[in-house]
């Protein structure tokens, strides 16, 4: 099925990638168009949760981590940046699967839909590479087998929003307004925020030599009542995003 895909070109894959100035104040990440100091207007804000996870006592000295913690603060006047992409490997996924729908063919279907979602997760990491390597360049000399790949040995990460480290869907919005993803790399996003077509991957790029992957937990009263404050939304809105990580039942407070 892989051979044959490749060889008609039944799937087609598009992305886009940017990278932005960046500077943190407390949990929520501002970036700019121009690396200059001191900073002008940002053209966005991406805004984090941070780790609520319970510590193993042992090691309790262990910081509760938030995206930002990544980015340095204006006030250090240090340049740093992020970067952010979009990208699928689902274009023509659907037609194909029609095809062998009408062929009475349910395995085909499953099989076109498994490899449109593992091209995707390839693209993601190829393209990673070559922004460490090559678009932001920051690990220029980097040099691992296939084996420290999979171990994510690299310096930096890629979360995405939905995923642990920031499980709010709704900062995708920040992401396809900067990028323009619609128009550039043709990937929509649905009224739930899924990205469409489905065999399409997101996130962001840190490169601190620190940076990690972590997850939030369930958060707090406390915290999501400070959370719809950053973002300038209401506390309904941000609880229906979050329901699956709270900490508390809204319905009883």
């Amino acid at each position: 099925m892989l051979k044959t895909i490749v060889d008609q070109g039944l799937l087609e894959a598009k992305g886009v990638l940017a990278f932005y100035a960046a500077s943190s104040h407390g949990d929520d990440i501002d970036l700019y168009p121009e690396d200059a100091m001191p900073r002008g207007k940002p053209v966005g804000t991406l805004h984090g949760l941070r780790q609520q996870a319970e510590k193993d006592s042992a090691a309790d000295d262990e910081p509760y981590l938030c995206m930002s913690d990544f980015i340095a603060p204006e006030d250090t006047g240090i340049s740093d940046f992020l970067g952010m992409f979009a990208l699928s490997v689902g274009f023509g996924c659907e037609e194909l699967c029609q095809k062998f729908e009408k062929e009475m063919d349910d395995y085909s279907v499953i099989m076109v839909k498994a490899l449109a979602d593992r091209l995707a997760e390839a693209y993601a990491e190829e393209l990673h590479e070559r922004v460490r390597k090559e678009f932001w360049g920051y690990c220029s000399e980097e040099h691992l087998d296939s084996q420290e790949l999979h171990k994510i040995k690299y310096q930096g990460i890629r979360p995405a929003p939905g995923y642990p480290t920031q499980p709010d869907h709704t900062e995708k919005l920040t992401m396809w307004k900067l990028m323009d993803v619609e128009k550039e790399a043709g990937i929509k996003l649905t009224e739930s925020l899924a990205m469409h077509p489905a065999a399409s991957v997101s996130g962001l790029y840190f490169s601190h030599p620190r940076a990690a992957y972590f997850a939030t937990g369930k958060l707090a009263k406390d915290q999501i009542e400070d959370y719809a404050k950053r973002k300038g939304a209401s506390v309904v809105e941000v609880i229906k995003w979050l329901s699956p990580v709270l900490a508390y039942d809204p319905d009883l407070e």
